[in-house]
């Protein structure tokens, strides 16, 4: 049974603390011991830890203010710089920290990704590099969403104790569904900034999309915008692949790559004119690869939320924070680790 320590500084019990061997206790046990040892290391700096508080609260409003005010006039800087570090931070805690599974699944993700965009900025661009690049993040969004979902609905049957009808812990409940809402959140966010950087590229190499400008080549009425390549469906007709969709503009499209580029791309407008698509409008089902519409809505605003974070900018801020800013606060892991069960991505 674990025992509650109450240390006095200087007095026999901080020092009994000290020679406590942790080798015989069980995690709870030994987490109490390291933690009664930092309380007895940090009495008396309240003072310190006061000043440090408020030092960190003015930060991070100085901060906040000096990102909303880089995105508003730097928008393509700053989603490379945030996309750059929310890509690569996490690696430095996941070798130091020795969390293998997810360092596995960054690898995966950022090989595959890595020569989707090598692909996608080739120029002359291969006809069939587009498809590639769409279906790579189609299928990564569809996993990410679904993750996500996964986790959050762990976390709240956690909270309703729903854990307890397969004998489950609840803190192995919770500690499950925080890691999968991690996972798709913080892969939902890489693959849509990735896919947005791509669309762009794609587009102006072909031609008919410029991002501050006019487009460089006439569209024809017979070819995709995004691709280039040929329509072969009309409009009216039934595809037996895919269907051919005409925007309020009256430029017309494969159906794969409109949604590529509204949904993936993260782009509203048509990729030619730029005029305004309501994808409500267009598509009976703009998100077909869910079964509830709604859900995918309310998760894609959900991510742009944790897109535009100014605590930790780039995406996913807020899960990104409570997964790892604990670690950079703490002088040592022990300061940080919780009694007995620890998230590891």
């Amino acid at each position: 049974m674990a025992a509650v320590l109450e240390v006095e500084v200087g007095g026999p019990v901080e020092r009994d603390v000290e020679e406590v061997d942790l080798s015989h206790l069980s995690p709870e046990e030994r987490w109490r011991v390291e933690h009664a040892r930092m309380h007895a290391k940090h009495r008396g700096h309240e003072a310190m830890h006061a000043e440090m508080v408020l030092i960190l609260i003015a930060t991070l409003v100085v901060a906040q203010l000096l990102l909303v005010q880089w995105k508003q006039r730097h928008p393509r800087s700053y989603n490379m710089v945030t996309l750059f570090q929310m890509w690569v931070v996490p690696l430095y805690f996941t070798i130091k920290l020795y969390w293998w599974r997810f360092l596995v699944i960054w690898v995966l993700f950022s090989a595959v990704t890595a020569f989707v965009t090598f692909r996608a900025t080739r120029k002359p661009l291969v006809q069939t590099t587009p498809r590639l690049v769409y279906k790579w993040f189609l299928l990564i969004y569809k996993i990410s969403y679904a993750t996500g979902i996964v986790g959050y609905m762990a976390v709240m049957f956690t909270l309703f104790g729903l854990n307890l009808l397969f004998r489950i812990k609840p803190e192995d409940a919770m500690d499950f569904g925080i890691s999968l809402l991690f996972y798709g959140l913080y892969y939902g966010v890489l693959e849509r900034d990735f896919a947005e950087m791509c669309a762009d590229y794609m587009a102006s190499t072909i031609g008919f999309y410029s991002a501050s400008g006019m487009p460089t080549k006439h569209l024809s009425d017979s070819v995709c915008a995004v691709c280039g390549q040929q329509i072969f469906v009309d409009v009216n007709e039934e595809g037996i692949i895919e269907n051919t969709y005409r925007l309020s503009c009256n430029h017309v499209f494969h159906e794969f790559c409109i949604r590529g580029w509204c949904i993936v791309g993260k782009k509203q407008t048509c990729p030619y004119c730029k005029e305004k698509v309501d994808l409500k409008r267009m598509f009976s089902n703009p998100y077909p690869f869910f079964l509830w519409d709604p859900v995918s809505c309310e998760g894609e605003q959900w991510v742009e939320r944790m897109r535009g974070s100014g605590l930790c900018p780039g995406a996913a801020g807020y899960l990104f924070g409570l997964a790892w800013r604990p670690r950079k606060v703490a002088a040592s892991p022990q300061q940080w680790q919780r009694p007995p069960h620890k998230i590891r991505p």
